[in-house]
């Protein structure tokens, strides 16, 4: 089975996820600082880290871009699920 380590950041709408990424993206904030600062899940204590799950452990729509093509390293677009947007950096695949 297919393996990832990634990290993520949960907000509630779309536009603060935007908002997030391009902060990001232009280099104002770090994506771990945004994590522990702007994250509604208990990973942003942990700079957004999630570890090492399988594909299938996540809601299909983050398990989607985790295994997709996203690039590695990069931001992705906001991703909404039942819990809300999260913006995901897959850190590495493996398998």
């Amino acid at each position: 089975m297919a393996r990832a380590v990634a990290s993520h950041i949960l907000v509630s709408t779309e536009a603060e996820a935007l908002e997030l990424k391009k902060e990001i993206d232009a280099g104002v904030s770090s994506f771990a600082d945004l994590a522990k600062q702007k994250s509604q899940c208990p990973s942003g204590r942990a700079g957004g880290s999630l570890g090492e799950f399988g594909q299938g452990d996540m809601v299909p729509e983050f398990d989607a871009v985790v295994f997709g093509d996203i690039e590695l390293g990069k931001v992705s677009e906001p991703v909404k699920t039942q819990f809300g947007y999260h913006l995901l950096i897959v850190e590495k695949r493996i398998g």
